[in-house]
């Protein structure tokens, strides 16, 4: 009787036991689950506020279920790697280092050495005061609407030939504060040309970089060291400022035609030549044909 009842408390306390969940090996889950038809599958575990240079930065593990005698096993999945997070010195996009507003582009005091990769929608680039050392065809090669380009204040010293050759559409070039020892060859559309503050002399010019400039109103090439004025400077020139360079000669055919007493240079409203070292009163023919006399010393 005493083993019967012993046999009925045993059969009532079997169902109340729960078997000990598998403990973990060598960092693995182990589940088991069967392995009828399971085929490798993965998984992906987010783990968030992994710090980084102080910065909250969030981290993927992928996980991989292998199958084995026993079960399944859960794994690392070695062989993905996580990405590198961004470091802080890599390249921002232009629009968040420079300013881009309606088609212009302004990146002004930014220490950037190089012209950055521009919107296509483009037309107006402001990269004044800033530590550019050359212009490359390359940096306007994809850029067709620019109007207009300032370069005041960098360190520019070389120009690339075929630098501004697509840019059939520019109006407006402005290199003025640079290291510029000659001009390159300019678009064919300018109507203002400034580089004044350079070093530039008169061998760094070529005698046709302005002669089929028919556009052109503006031309500011003061404060360089030339010693001679431009050859073949186009009719549509309404100011001229050759001031403070080093031109020692004027001939009679540097702005009218020596051979032509009728001929009157009209649209002409400034030429501005102080501070360098010529007498204009030694050239009186030199301005026959101008409305207006040239600024500079006459005595």
């Amino acid at each position: 009787m005493k083993t019967l009842q012993s046999t009925l408390l045993l059969f009532l306390f079997v169902p109340l036991i729960k078997p000990a969940p598998p403990s973990q090996q060598d960092s693995r889950i182990i589940y088991d689950y069967g392995t009828d038809n399971f085929e490798e599958s993965l998984f992906s575990r987010d783990y968030e506020d992994k710090s980084l240079d102080g910065k909250s930065i969030k981290e993927k593990e992928t996980m991989i279920i292998i199958p084995d005698e026993k079960g399944f096993q859960l794994q690392k999945d070695e062989s993905i790697k996580p990405l590198s997070p961004k470091k802080e010195n890599d390249e921002m996009p232009t629009c968040l280092l420079c300013v881009c507003l309606s088609g212009s582009v302004y990146c002004e005091e930014v220490d950037i050495d190089a012209v950055p990769p521009l919107p296509k929608e483009s037309a107006y680039l402001y990269a004044r005061f800033n530590k550019i050392k050359k212009l490359t065809a390359k940096d306007f090669a994809d850029i067709p609407n620019l109007r207009r380009l300032d370069f005041t204040g960098n360190l520019i010293e070389d120009i690339e030939d075929g630098t501004f050759s697509k840019l059939s559409l520019l109006e407006e070039l402005t290199l003025a504060e640079n290291q510029l020892l000659k001009l390159p060859v300019l678009p064919p559309k300018l109507t203002l040309f400034n580089a004044k503050y350079n070093k530039i002399k008169s061998r760094g010019i070529k005698a046709n970089t302005f002669k089929k400039l028919n556009n052109l109103s503006f031309l500011y090439l003061d404060h360089n060291a030339l010693e001679s004025v431009p050859l073949n400077l186009p009719e549509s020139l309404r100011v001229i400022h050759l001031q403070f360079n080093n031109i020692t000669s004027i001939t009679d055919d540097t702005f009218c035609k020596a051979n032509d007493t009728s001929y009157i240079r009209d649209r002409i409203e400034e030429i501005r030549l102080e501070g360098n070292p010529i007498i204009l009163g030694k050239h009186p023919n030199s301005f026959i044909c101008l409305k207006r006399l040239p600024v500079g010393s006459y005595i």
